[in-house]
Parts: C-alpha cells; structure tokens; sequence
C-alpha cells in the first residue's frame, strides 16, 4: 500500500513538474533588464538606457552589455580631460555626461568650450549604427522630405527608427511654409567620410544626421578661416536659424550644432541621451 501511494505522489508531483511554463528568451531578457534597472546604476547608464531602449540588457563591472552579447567600456576612469582630450579621446561617460546640452528656445549663445554633442565614444556608433559604409548601407532607406512641397528624396538609418522621426518632422514643416527657405536644398544625411581636418568620423557616417539649407548655414571654420579646435581660438559666434525649427527637431531626438561653441548651424543630429532631464 505505501508503495502504491509513494507512486502516486511522484506521478503527481513529475506531472506539475512538467506543466510549469518554460521561459521564452525575451522573457529572460526583460527580467534581466528589470535586475539591471532596480540595481544603481550610473546617472549616464540610465539616460542610455531610456535614450536607446532595446540595445542593451545589463551593466555590469563597468561595461554596457548589449542585446547580442557585447561588451562595451563605460568609464576610462581618466579624469579632468582637457577640451582637446574630451574631443578626441572621449569614453561612454564623458559623451553623456561630460558637457550637459542646453535644451529649448531660450538659451544664450554657447561659451568657450561648450560643444555639448560633439564629445563621442566612437565605437558606441559604430556598434549601434554600423562599423563600415557597408554595414550602415544595410540598414538605410529612402524617405521623401516634404513631401507636399519639396519632394525630396533623403537617405537615412532605420535604426531607432530615424527615418519614421525624420519623416515625422517633415510631415510637421510641410505645413509651415514660413520656415521651407531654411529647410529645402538639404545639404546632406548618409555620407561616410572624416570630420574635415580630423581623423574621426563624420555622425552623416551613420546616417542619423542631415544638414539643412546650406544657403543659411554658418560653420566655425569659415568664420575663422583656421581647422584647430582645441577651444582656445575665439570664435565670433554667427546663427541664421529659427530656434522654432530647432525645437521641432529636438522634440523627435535630435540636437542642433547650432548649440555648439564649434557652431554647425546647419547640422542636426540623433543624440536623444543628450535630450533627457
């Protein structure tokens, strides 16, 4: 009689066993995140995260693990980088926490050395983006840039959906005619190639970028005639774009050059970490 009722039980107890859910991968992945969120993570880290959602699953001993696995360097644990060092030698952290981007309409012009945007971790983008011409093809599409009026044909990234938030913005200037000189005649988005008079990489490698009218741009080279950019140049500071375009563009992720003491007034590009309170 025990023995019987000894087999019933373990019959019982290998049918509950076998009814118990499997979990799915994303389910790991999502409870894993989860782990990573309630844990203290670096003010820098959360901002990724929130700016990038889906690329990464952990932190962990000083490195951002992303989806697939990789991982990436957070912290050089250099401190007190010159402007020259920020620009040029810059980890994870400096580009997100290094020169804080000044948000919205009413901000003065930019100080000696502010360049909110242009200190980046370059294999962050070549990660997320593509690590060649080749690779960043495969992710490009075509979007048509004002449609109603211009009918402009751009290539841009699908990741983060780019090209929806580019078409977004163009289906919103569209209807404001009062501001289609500054916008139409784009100078450019995918084009990979240098930052004239550097070794690093242009963000159009990337295509999250896209310069509008060239005709209202101003650009600090050619208010100085010079290529250094160690910050210590002064440079008179020149701006023929309406805050009102720049606010469009920041509401959809992107930050405007037009911010930088090294002025690009022309160029917007996808920074959301930078857009966050």
């Amino acid at each position: 009689m025990k023995n019987i009722i000894l087999l019933k039980f373990c019959c019982c107890f290998f049918v509950a066993a076998c009814q118990i859910p499997e979990k799915t991968e994303p389910e790991i992945l999502k409870k894993e995140a989860s782990i990573e969120k309630a844990d203290s993570l670096p003010l820098g880290v959360e901002r990724l995260i929130e700016a990038y959602p889906g690329h990464f699953v952990s932190f962990k001993n000083n490195e951002i693990i992303w989806k697939d696995g990789t991982k990436m360097p957070y912290d050089d644990f250099k401190k007190d980088k010159t402007f020259s060092q920020l620009i040029n030698e810059a980890d994870l952290e400096d580009q997100l926490l290094s020169m804080p981007y000044p948000k919205g309409k009413n901000v003065p012009a930019p100080k000696q050395k502010s360049d909110p945007g242009r200190v980046r971790f370059e294999p962050f983008f070549k990660k997320m983006y593509g690590a060649s011409a080749d690779e960043v093809r495969k992710n490009l599409t075509t979007i048509v840039w004002l449609p109603k009026t211009l009918n402009i044909k751009l290539q841009v990234t699908t990741v983060n959906d780019i090209h929806l938030k580019l078409q977004n913005i163009s289906s919103r200037l569209d209807t404001m005619p009062h501001l289609h000189k500054y916008v139409k005649n784009p100078g450019g988005t995918f084009n990979w190639r240098n930052i004239a008079g550097t070794n690093r990489l242009s963000m159009h490698s990337f295509g999250m970028t896209i310069d509008v009218n060239v005709e209202f741009s101003d650009y600090w080279r050619w208010a100085i005639k010079a290529e250094e950019d160690d910050g210590s140049r002064v440079i008179e500071y020149k701006n023929r774009i309406p805050m009102e375009l720049v606010a469009i563009f920041e509401e959809q992720g992107f930050i405007w050059g037009g911010k930088w003491y090294h002025f690009d007034t022309m160029h917007f590009e996808y920074r959301p970490e930078l857009l966050i309170d």
